[in-house]
């Protein structure tokens, strides 16, 4: 158990309060206890909710620490305007705050056009508010120009997940599947580090009989765990796919009944996998062969299997082919809609998955519909009580919109992300940050994003306002308030109700958020996402409600969807619907039900290494911090762990170097260059660096990385580019 002052006062009923983690897409279960403190005033004490099924009590550092941040020292409590005379950023009342955002974004549409009002939003924020944050870009504003920050964080596995199932979900089953099955093959994830919880379901896979293959070109905590480590050259994790894949057809491990009834495509992606052999494969990816034939026979000898993607193969100029590359090994060996085989994706942040289904992401609308359907576009209208013709049409993905900034976009309000730190190429988004006419920031602390923007709004936090998130596995849960904020700090959805109301909406936009919950349902109904079924109080009953789940069982065109077995058997009958654990076992989402096989080549990545920039760099997260650090860095114990960057490279590029353990390396690209010291390892390959990406400043891991954007998907290439490195002075 963890106390933490938080500096203001509990909430009016004292007893403990169930809620969840805001951290990552875990959304560990935990119990918070408001107490009071020696000062008379208000905190919170975390206390083990061993009831809740997906972590069943446990929780990382980050989680038991997270109330620090609660505490006035450390988050923002009033709002903040730059004057003019000073340029500072200084005190202000909520009206003066609100009253300068309301007129800065509706001179800036006026004057330019609408769509030179830019939104962008966060994978944090709950469900009411992306559903309220879109509505208001769409509706208030009239604009197109609204994306969000987990464009950066699984874009390229749902377009996969789309183009392959027709449906997409992070895991189509529960993640205590993963403990059940015979073979996971996790693909450029660290679960070690990034979500500690869920290394038990690979713990208890393998005290089962079951077997892990690692894909990482790092040996991490995770792969320490693993029966098989493959370490791919970054950038060729499709190759490496498409090698599998070959050896599969090659020693006749295709489960040929399954694909001829449940898929479609075969032909074109058998012909793709098979131009790439073992030895051709090898070369690229420097996998030995015996290792490729060595995770066939583990994948295909055990009775069921599971592929679990995440940001490594994803975060890649070709990231969606990728994911589809690993879908087909799934397809091919019939290891998909089945119980306890299948593809999955880990989602990263807290709420990447409900934050694109209900309207911030630029092509989309509530229930996960496509912006373009006029259809969808009549019934979102519908319950928004506009015109369909009304609503602008898609806009730009996250790092395009960033780099319109200043330019074509003349205005930005954001929520709840920091790109100056997150974001690809990040001195040039700083850059376009910098030239806005009018920015506008809501955050829960002063981020380094924050401090360049014209006004700032202190937000409630998670432990202060009450709201929905949709997990990795697609389970909706309820966040609940404990306590009530600081005087001086409003929630994000009072905070778009203010505004709404000052640029003509009255009506609209509740600040409640089983309010506007209510609306969601309503707008989801029918769609891929569909919520019309969730309530708070069956969430709360349920510990967690999995989507689709339509009001009634009958009304659901996902019955076959999500199969018949004993958790789903219930969908079929008529009353309430049950929502869905497990999808696809009677039918895929697409059209005529069947999965479709991608057609997809090796191709290198962006940027190759060359004679100038001879090393690759991959990026990623570390114990201790999470994303951007704007809060994990305000908390002792984590810095303590984890104080600052470091650039991790093998003794023998070190050697050629002539650095040193702890002596500071300039890591330079094409974009620009980081420092941070050596930490010298041979977990790591001889032609690989590796730098944490959650501090700002001259470590700043982003400075350096590649925008090259996934046709598909939009994402960017932030696991691989090219690099020199450099002993820095210092």
């Amino acid at each position: 158990m963890a106390h933490v002052p938080g500096e203001h006062s509990p909430a009016p009923d004292p007893a403990p309060v169930d809620t969840h983690c805001p951290y990552c897409s875990l959304q560990c279960g935990m119990t918070l206890r408001p107490v009071p403190t020696d000062g008379g005033t208000g905190g919170v004490q975390v206390i083990e909710r061993t009831a809740f099924p997906v972590n069943r009590g446990a929780l990382c550092g980050k989680g038991r620490t997270a109330p620090a941040v609660l505490s006035s020292r450390v988050r923002l409590t009033e709002p903040l305007v730059r004057r003019p005379d000073s340029g500072r950023l200084e005190p202000a009342t909520w009206e003066e705050a609100l009253d300068r955002i309301a007129e800065g974004l509706e001179a800036t549409g006026r004057v330019h056009g609408r769509d030179a009002v830019g939104v962008f939003g966060g994978g944090g924020l709950t469900n009411e508010k992306a559903y309220a944050l879109g509505k208001f870009a769409r509706v208030v504003l009239g604009t197109s120009q609204i994306d969000y920050n987990g464009r950066f964080c699984m874009s390229s596995a749902a377009a996969a997940h789309q183009r392959a199932f027709g449906l997409d979900r992070g895991l189509p089953f529960p993640l205590a599947d993963v403990a059940r099955t015979g073979c996971v093959v996790l693909v450029g994830s660290n679960l070690a580090e990034t979500m500690p919880p869920a290394l038990r379901y690979l713990t208890e896979l393998k005290e089962a009989g079951g077997r892990l293959i690692v894909v990482d070109p790092r040996r991490t905590r995770t792969a320490e765990q693993a029966d098989l480590h493959l370490t791919p050259r970054p950038g060729t994790d499709l190759a490496l796919a498409l090698g599998l894949l070959h050896l599969v057809v090659a020693e006749g491990r295709v489960d040929e009944e399954f694909v001829e009834r449940r898929t479609s495509g075969w032909p074109e992606a058998r012909a793709a996998a098979m131009a790439h052999w073992p030895e051709l494969v090898e070369r690229i990816t420097g996998v030995p062969v015996p290792d490729l034939r060595k995770a066939v026979a583990m994948f295909c000898d055990a009775e069921n299997s599971m592929v679990l993607t995440a940001r490594g193969p994803e975060q890649q100029s070709k990231g969606t082919d990728t994911v589809g590359a690993w879908i087909n090994l799934c397809l091919a060996t019939g290891r998909a809609g089945r119980p306890l085989s299948g593809y999955g994706c880990l989602t990263g942040q807290g709420n990447g998955q409900g934050g694109r289904e209900h309207g911030q992401k630029a092509d989309q609308l509530p229930g996960y519909r496509k912006l373009t359907d006029p259809a969808a576009r009549a019934h979102v209208a519908a319950v928004w009580g506009v015109e369909p013709d009304a609503l602008p049409g898609p806009g730009r993905s996250a790092y395009e919109l960033l780099d319109a900034l200043g330019r074509d976009v003349r205005a930005l309000l954001l929520m709840g992300s920091n790109p100056l730190v997150s974001a690809p190429r990040a001195a040039h988004v700083e850059s376009r940050l910098r030239s806005l006419d009018f920015l506008a920031v809501a955050d829960v602390v002063l981020s380094e994003t924050a401090a360049l923007a014209d006004v700032v709004l202190p937000v409630a936090q998670w432990a202060e306002e009450t709201g929905t998130m949709t997990n990795l596995e697609g389970r909706v849960i309820l966040r609940r308030a404990a306590l009530t904020p600081p005087p001086g700090v409003r929630t994000d959805l009072s905070v778009l109700s203010g505004l709404a109301a000052r640029l003509g909406w009255e009506k609209g936009f509740p600040a409640d958020a089983e309010e506007v919950f209510e609306e969601l349902r309503r707008a989801s109904a029918g769609g891929p996402a569909d919520y019309s079924g969730i309530t708070y109080r069956r969430i709360a009953e349920e510990d967690g409600v999995f989507w689709p789940c339509p009001e009634r069982a009958e009304e659901s065109g996902f019955e076959g969807v999500a199969g018949a077995d004993s958790e789903n058997a219930e969908a079929e009958r008529p009353g309430p619907h049950p929502g869905t654990p497990r999808l696809f076992l009677d039918r895929f989402a697409t059209d005529d039900g069947r999965a479709r096989f991608a057609p997809v080549s090796h191709r290198p990545a962006a940027e190759e290494p060359d004679a100038a920039y001879p090393v690759l760099l991959t990026t990623g997260r570390v114990l201790a911090q999470y994303q951007s650090g704007a809060q994990t860095r305000r908390v002792a114990e984590l810095n303590e762990a984890a104080p600052g960057p470091y650039v991790q490279l093998h003794p023998l590029l070190a050697e050629r170097l002539g650095a040193a353990e702890g002596v500071p390396i300039a890591v330079v690209s094409r974009r620009g260059r980081a420092v941070a010291p050596a930490r010298i390892s041979r977990d790591i390959r001889p032609d690989t660096v590796f730098m944490p990406f959650h501090w700002a400043g001259p470590g700043r891991a982003n400075t350096v990385t590649n925008p090259a954007l996934d046709p598909v998907s939009r994402m960017p290439e932030f696991k691989v580019c090219a690099v020199r490195l450099e002993l820095a002075e210092g």
